[in-house]
């Protein structure tokens, strides 16, 4: 039998997953977001958050060690 998979994600995970693309929901007010050069935005609560060029290209950044 199969372990049951948690249904809520982590606050990392929602915003990898915007980040990325996978999700074009607001982490605040739920409505879809706008994806910018540079930063992701969502014109109805007015939510923003800035994202660095590599990682908007899908490019792997760096961690300090």
């Amino acid at each position: 039998m199969a372990e049951p998979l948690p249904l809520h994600r982590t606050l990392e995970q929602e915003l990898a997953a915007l980040t990325r693309g996978a999700s074009l929901e607001c982490l605040v007010c739920g409505e879809f977001v706008m994806h910018g050069r540079g930063s992701i935005f969502c014109p109805e609560c007015g939510f923003r958050l800035e994202v660095p060029e590599a990682v908007s290209s899908g490019a792997e950044v760096a961690q300090p060690g």
